[in-house]
């Protein structure tokens, strides 16, 4: 008996991604019964779900951000463990995007889907490294999907900061970053680099930043920003929400920014941005060509982001591939 089709029992509905035989909702944009959650940025871990499956971290995000509605019963799942739900083996494996986020492997009756949520594929100190699972369907996003977005080196970036640091000692560097991931991503950066200098942080960074400390992360000198005379910060770097940064009160800051979107000179122009770093927590167009590739999976599904560009580019390499346009995955956290 061979294998059943993946559009057999892996299906979109108004909440989301339906796997069938096993009674579940990946990432669900809408309460459903149960679901598993890939990470827990707002965009894919929303509240109010009766039973939910992800790993430990992913969980303890979701209570610090959603505290009772992060679900009725909680399960955490290590990496590489599996259970059976339904009818479906599930296993979870790291996806690179940020603390606890994962690939989700689904094995019914000899077919095998991954769903990958979000992810990148370079070095991240503050996560394990995106871990490819050959598959049947590989399920991709491509918010980066187009051949104009080639990140740069991380170090390359931070590099630039730090530059900019010594030109203008007398200016305090207002850095734009997201509170979840971007934020820890870019300290523990910054400390890779080499520089031990205290680093500031805007009152809404510093719970997820303790948070990825009770998980073992270390950042060095990291202090509150509320309360510090604003001379005090004169050639200090401080990290603060994308909208704090761009309406920050300080004296003649430099303001950055950390996105992949930093790319786009007219989003930085917009933002009032004066030094873009792009820093982005998504894979960018080679990489996810590269992820297509090394998965050797004969079909690709698209949820979100370019979907054109990257179909048309999975075509090329003789693979079968669809978009399957999911809504309110065009978050922001990148």
């Amino acid at each position: 008996m061979s294998a059943p089709r993946p559009e057999s029992w892996i299906r979109t509905t108004p909440a989301g991604l339906y796997v069938e035989p096993g009674g579940f909702h990946i990432d669900p944009m809408r309460m459903v019964d149960r679901a598993i959650i890939t990470h827990g940025h707002g965009d894919h871990a929303r509240p109010g779900n009766d039973k939910v499956l992800a790993t430990a971290e992913t969980l303890a995000i979701m209570r610090a951000r959603l505290g009772e509605r992060a679900g009725k019963s909680l399960q955490a799942l290590r990496y590489g463990e599996t259970v059976r739900i339904g009818e479906v083996d599930v296993r979870l494996v790291p996806a690179g995007h940020i603390l606890g986020s994962a690939q989700v492997v689904l094995d019914w009756r000899g077919s095998r889907v991954v769903v990958s949520g979000d992810y990148k594929r370079r070095a991240d100190p503050t996560c394990p490294p995106f871990e490819p699972v050959p598959c049947d369907v590989f399920i991709t996003e491509a918010t980066f999907g187009l051949p104009v977005f080639r990140h740069p080196p991380d170090h390359h970036e931070i590099d630039k900061l730090l530059q900019s640091r010594a030109l203008f000692p007398e200016r305090v560097h207002l850095v734009g970053v997201y509170s979840l991931g971007k934020c820890q991503r870019v300290l523990a950066l910054l400390r890779q680099q080499g520089y031990q200098e205290p680093i500031y942080l805007h009152g809404a960074q510093l719970a997820m930043t303790e948070l990825y400390q009770s998980f073992g992360l270390e950042f060095g000198d990291i202090r509150p920003a509320l309360g510090v005379p604003r001379q005090d910060l004169a050639g200090q770097i401080l990290l603060a929400p994308p909208g704090v940064a761009a309406d920050a009160k300080l004296p003649d800051p430099v303001i950055a920014m950390a996105s992949g979107w930093m790319r786009v000179k007219q989003r930085a122009k917009q933002a009032r941005v004066e030094l873009p770093l792009v820093i982005s927590d998504h894979a960018d167009w080679d990489e996810l060509c590269r992820t297509m590739l090394e998965v050797e999976a004969p079909e690709i599904w698209v949820t979100h982001g370019n979907e054109e560009a990257l179909i048309r580019q999975a075509s090329l390499y003789g693979l079968k591939a669809r978009a399957l346009s999911l809504v309110g995955f065009e978050g922001d956290e990148t």
